[in-house]
């Protein structure tokens, strides 16, 4: 009987053993699924994102803020990372974008001239690199080098499915450092308002960066003349100051329309 008994026990604690579940294998989903988010970009941008401080900590921010000297005082934006709300201040007027409505509010009388549809987010993207080319949407492709002064950079044509963004004909190239993997050009084309794309490329040279809570970002950008879709001398350098980058939203209704201001469609 007590052989019995002790039979009977073995057999229910090696079926408790089967069902009980291991612990390891939760670990194993979670690598995996690591591999799996990591995976949807290629090699060569993922280089290009690490040397920054990697898309996962981009990701975890919310708001981006920073200014910019212009002829006519200080311009200011704040961008909401997450709904890619944005509101620009400047002295003579106010553009914002509530995530559905984009709007102008004009200053003491100053009538505003630019194209809104267009300059919306246009420094944040530039601002951005090389992050903003972890949206959704984007294809990458490998491409010849550009070599520039003697040092050849690698080369990835960033390209978006149709429908994606306000120009989603746009082309952007991307050239970096083969050793390190920080971006070190972009190329760029300008559809925007036009019925097809553009064959000339722009060149900007991002060679002064900072770090700013983990990640590495533009201190200051160079625009250059180009000819034959190459760069050849620097035209003029734009500036970043003042900049936040947080995990903490901003307040949405920094980006509410006041009351006066233009609807633009």
């Amino acid at each position: 009987m007590k052989k019995i008994v002790q039979t009977l026990l073995l057999a229910i604690l090696i079926t408790a053993c089967k069902n009980e579940p291991k612990q390891e294998s939760t670990v194993v989903d979670e690598v995996k699924q690591d591999q799996i988010i990591t995976s949807i970009y290629p090699e060569s941008i993922t280089k290009v994102f690490n040397a920054h401080g990697g898309i996962d900590t981009w990701n975890k921010m919310q708001t981006l803020s920073f200014s910019i000297e212009k002829p006519t005082g200080i311009e200011k934006t704040v961008k909401n990372l997450m709904t890619r709300a944005e509101l620009i201040d400047t002295p003579t007027y106010t553009q914002g974008f509530d995530g559905e409505t984009l709007w102008v509010n004009e200053k003491d009388g100053n009538a505003y001239r630019g194209k809104p549809q267009f300059y919306k987010g246009l420094m944040f993207y530039f601002y951005g690199m090389p992050f903003v080319f972890g949206d959704d949407g984007v294809e990458y492709k490998e491409i010849e080098p550009l070599v520039f002064e003697g040092k050849t950079y690698p080369g990835i044509l960033i390209s978006y499915e149709a429908g994606v963004g306000e120009s989603s004909d746009d082309q952007y190239k991307i050239f970096y450092d083969a050793e390190t993997g920080q971006m070190e050009w972009l190329a760029y084309t300008v559809t925007f308002g036009k019925p097809e794309g553009s064959p000339d490329f722009h060149f900007i040279r991002y060679n002064n960066w900072q770090t700013v809570n983990g990640l590495v970002l533009p201190k200051s950008i160079d625009w250059y003349n180009y000819e034959n879709n190459l760069p050849t001398e620097k035209r003029n350098t734009v500036e970043f100051t003042d900049i936040l980058l947080s995990e903490k939203a901003p307040d949405q209704a920094i980006f509410t329309m006041p009351e006066g201001a233009k609807v633009i469609d």
